[in-house]
């Protein structure tokens, strides 16, 4: 599956729909792995059977010190990583973790000593085939001398891995710090350390400082090593910064980010200083995992709540770009679980145990000795249980595996105290001369008594209070087809969305449930056992590792194709030097331009004042100067067309010479004359009483937002409100207006990104504009064709006909409004007024004169003044106009999804267009 083959054209036989695409990987997945040769599967499967070295307790959260006990495998494991001889086309895949899948032990100057490291990830990825995999990664040393890192680097590419060479100030404060004492908890729902509390060397800031230098150390290594083609992917909260870094250096590369941790819901991550930063740094990914649907549910609704984002079902929008966000679970490679159960030293310990525990049922725990693992409550639970159920006393023992990690910290020292503590208790007030009710290690397994211990136990007890996913439940599932014990499991577990409907679900919390469910798991009947065991079963042997790092880099590959068909689709850059190159070689320009978000200054849409400042629009500082030399050009006339009413223009325009246009279009005036209408035989202003109550109901029942009563229009904004609350007030708000005060009226509904306009049916910018022109035409006397035209503006899909009005090439009679077409042959006909009885030019000029509720609605006494000119009059505007299609420039602002030719991403860049073009114009008047 190469990677060059996803940015080929598909031949027609090739499945288009993204589903079938995806349906169509799985197939060729599942043919592929069929038709693997037996004995290569054997020779692997051996390999893998005798890592015992590798054994994992199935957590995700990968940290250095979740290690097994190490046996003598290293030689294997290299053939494993080894394949730098052999021909391939497989797709090359760069796994970039905190950790590399080793750690390093230097015995000498230019010697090392490698053993492999255990956890979620690497347990997961050994099962993983399809893919030409290299790991980027820490090796968990501090070597600040060259030649030992020259031999590490040596050493480590042997078995396929890079390394990272951080110093032990970044290691401290990057990873010690923000990673474990920031993150981790967070992410765990254990909240933030209190920055008192922190060392006095280290601070928010110095350590979300050093996480960023540790990432950018990390993107520097991948770009050394990356080759076109290559999928990126990066592994868990240690290396959320990373994806953009890689972005920035190269906007092609396919890159993927998984988290293996939960993700908290937005009201625990937006306590977290600099969480902007980090979202948005993770959405420079073409692909965003988790493991179940709440954290990518989470994760959308943080991008939503704090960027003030548009989230969708497949992920979420920038500005047009989709980054799509999917839950991906991860599995284990349950065929080395369930080969090892028929090894001789896997049998020896079964009957070993077996013996042991003879006559009495097996419950086991396994788990980090870490606060998220709910083992005091799990332990207080069978506690409960042996009260509740004298009988089962000398019949049941807990065997619990607390593997010590974090040794050397307070809050760790105090947990292992406190479960001793418990532990001690229970066997001291339930055991027997010959017999405790509860054994418990502080150590590890090895992978061989480990399988044993899963095979011989009737009951799995899973009680972690946060889990990112856990496989322990997996690994216990896999090694069951004998036994077919129940698994008792944490609703706070990710692997409770997985394997929830076989399991018995439990709240960790709550002690009497736990033990209630302990009877209820050791009384199972038979059947039930057999039934919930092969859906677990069934679950775990087919959502594997490998399936889960195909699927994922799969879906990435796909992704990219989605985002290449969307690109296309997003129009270009506005080309400057050609626009103002194009303009000097013109002899009568026409410039229409919006005024929101067009010629105002950017605003924060989640605080910081954005909300008051767009209440009170105002023009954009920095382009004062230009527009007044715009304006002062005799061979240029300047159009300011906005859907603001006619008081917020004249306030900010009345000192240029230019034309203003209110509200679409509706009033018309040169700055030096008075306001006119341009379309009044469609206004019927007679609604407007019975929506604007509805419009006030709703913005007294939804903070932060406001409704704007116009003279043609009433537009209610929710852009600063609670995103989901808001969207569903807004939904609310339509169907009582579509049941109610517009149900039969001539009006229409105008939805931009957080808003709910109403206006007068064939009210629009484009349907205005002709009329415009010709007005402008006619006061100005124009006689020399106009040549150029630039069209740029913010405006909502509705009125985006103004685009299209200028455009030379679209054929005659193209959607509802008329063309300006060069050819008078081809002149289109005008808007028709009335032509019943009253439709007499006296009939038309007095019901120009007599729109009473609009007057009502009149600010600050500014007469209105009727614009009529008879047919040959109306037509003069078009009968100047001599537009090439390189001479005209229409542009979006910040809306990709236009039918605008060109784009501009702000205001800013309005504002950079115009002073080249002022800047030019004052050349040539010299």
């Amino acid at each position: 599956m190469g990677g060059d083959n996803y940015n080929s054209s598909h031949p027609p036989s090739t499945p288009t729909s993204r589903l079938e695409r995806l349906l169509r990987e799985r197939e060729l997945r599942k043919s592929n792995r069929n038709s693997q040769p037996v004995e290569e599967t054997k020779d692997s499967n051996k390999e893998l059977e005798l890592h015992s070295d590798l054994c994992s307790i199935g957590e995700n959260d990968i940290r250095e010190e979740d290690l097994f006990e190490k046996q003598d495998a290293d030689a294997r494991l290299a053939e494993r990583f080894q394949r730098q001889d052999e021909p391939t086309t497989k797709q090359r895949l760069l796994i970039v973790a905190n950790r590399l899948p080793v750690s390093a032990t230097r015995k000498g100057v230019d010697s090392w000593q490698l053993e492999i490291s255990a956890g979620g990830l690497v347990s997961a990825m050994l099962g993983v085939r399809e893919f030409d995999a290299r790991w980027i990664g820490w090796a968990g040393v501090n070597v600040p001398d060259e030649v030992g890192q020259k031999t590490l680097t040596k050493a480590l590419a042997e078995k396929r891995c890079i390394p990272i060479f951080l110093d032990e100030e970044i290691v401290h404060q990057y990873y010690n710090g923000y990673c474990n004492n920031v993150l981790w908890p967070l992410f765990h729902y254990l909240g933030l350390p209190q920055e008192d509390r922190l060392d006095t060397t280290r601070s928010f800031q110095s350590q979300f400082d050093a996480y960023k230098r540790a990432n950018q150390m990390f993107a520097d290594v991948v770009y050394k090593h990356y080759e076109e083609g290559d999928v990126v992917w990066c592994q868990d909260y240690h290396l959320m910064f990373l994806p953009k870094c890689l972005k920035e250096h190269d906007a092609k590369m396919k890159v993927g980010w998984f988290l293996h941790t939960p993700f908290p819901s937005s009201e625990i991550y937006r306590t977290l200083p600099c969480r902007t930063e980090l979202l948005r740094s993770v959405l420079a990914a073409d692909l965003v995992g988790f493991h179940t649907y709440d954290y990518a549910r989470h994760f959308v609704s943080a991008c939503t709540r704090i960027l003030g984002l548009e989230g969708t079902p497949e992920g979420v929008e920038d500005h047009g770009r989709l980054i799509r966000v999917a839950a991906f679970p991860i599995g284990i490679d349950s065929e080395r679980f369930i080969r090892a159960l028929e090894l001789p030293q896997v049998k020896d310990h079964i009957k070993e145990l077996k013996e042991k525990f003879a006559g009495r049922k097996v419950m086991l725990g396994v788990d980090r000795l870490d606060m998220i693992k709910g083992i005091p409550q799990k332990i207080l639970a069978f506690e409960n249980f042996l009260e509740e159920n004298p009988d089962w006393r000398d019949e049941v023992v807990l065997i619990q595996i607390a593997v010590p990690t974090r040794t050397d910290v307070p809050k760790y020292q105090e947990l292992a105290s406190h479960v001793h503590e418990i532990v001690a208790r229970i066997n001291g007030r339930f055991g027997t001369l010959t017999a405790v009710p509860i054994h418990h290690l502080d150590r590890s397994l090895d992978f061989h008594a480990l399988c044993a211990l899963y095979a011989v136990t009737d009951v799995a007890l899973v009680t972690s209070l946060r889990d990112g996913m856990n496989l322990v439940s997996y690994e216990y599932v896999a090694c069951q087809a004998s036994k077919k014990g129940v698994l008792i499991l944490s609703e706070f577990a990710g692997a409770a969305q997985s394997l929830g409907a076989g399991a018995v679900l439990v709240n960790p919390w709550n002690i009497t449930e736990v033990s209630a469910s302990i009877a209820y798991a050791l009384n199972m009947p038979a059947d039930e056992r057999e039934k919930r065991h092969q859906f677990n079963f069934k679950h775990v042997t087919t959502h594997t590792s490998q399936e889960w790092a195909a699927t994922f880099v799969s879906e990435l590959n796909d992704t990219i194709v989605e985002a290449q068909l969307r690109r296309r689709q997003i129009p270009p850059p506005l080309p400057n030097e050609v626009a103002v190159n194009r303009y000097s070689k013109s002899n009568n320009r026409l410039i229409i331009l919006g005024f929101n978000a067009t010629l105002t200054e950017p605003v924060d849409n989640l605080g910081n004042g954005g909300q008051i400042r767009e209440l009170e629009l105002k023009l954009h500082p920095n382009v004062k100067d230009a527009l007044k030399k715009l304006c002062d050009d005799p061979k240029t006339t300047i159009v300011v067309l906005s859907g603001c009413d006619r008081g917020v223009l004249d306030k900010n325009f009345s000192e240029y010479n230019m034309w203003l246009a209110a509200e679409n279009g509706m009033f018309l005036r040169p700055t030096t004359g008075e306001w006119m209408t341009t379309m009044s035989e469609i206004l019927n202003m007679d609604w407007v009483d019975s929506v604007q109550q509805v419009f006030e109901y709703f913005t007294e029942r939804t903070p932060r937002t406001h409704f704007d009563l116009r003279e043609t229009s009433i537009i209610w904004n929710y852009k600063y409100a609670d995103v989901e609350f808001g969207r569903l007030q807004a939904r609310d708000l339509l169907q009582h207006l579509w049941t109610g005060p517009i149900s039969n009226a001539s009006l229409e509904v105008v939805q931009g990104g957080k808003s709910v306009e109403i206006r007068a049916a064939g009210v629009s910018k484009g349907a205005a504009i002709d009329r415009i022109l010709g007005e402008i035409v006619h006061q100005k006397g124009i006689k020399a064709p106009i040549d150029y035209v630039l069209c740029v503006g913010h405006f909502l899909p509705k009125d985006e006909d103004v685009y299209t009005f200028f455009e030379p090439d679209l054929p005659f009679g193209s959607p509802t409004i008329s063309r300006a077409m060069s050819s008078s042959s081809n002149k289109p006909s005008l808007p028709k007024f009335s032509t019943s009885k009253s439709g007499s030019k006296a009939a038309r000029f007095k019901k120009q004169l007599s729109m009473s509720t609009l007057e009502k609605r009149k600010k600050d006494g500014i007469p209105l003044q009727p614009i009529y000119r008879d047919r040959v009059s109306m037509q003069e505007g078009f009968s100047v106009l001599d537009l090439k299609g390189d001479n005209y420039f229409s542009g979006s602002v910040a809306r990709k999804r236009s039918s605008a030719r060109y784009l501009l991403k702000t205001s800013d860049h309005v504002v950079e267009l115009l002073k080249k073009l002022a800047d030019h114009a004052s050349s040539l008047s010299i």
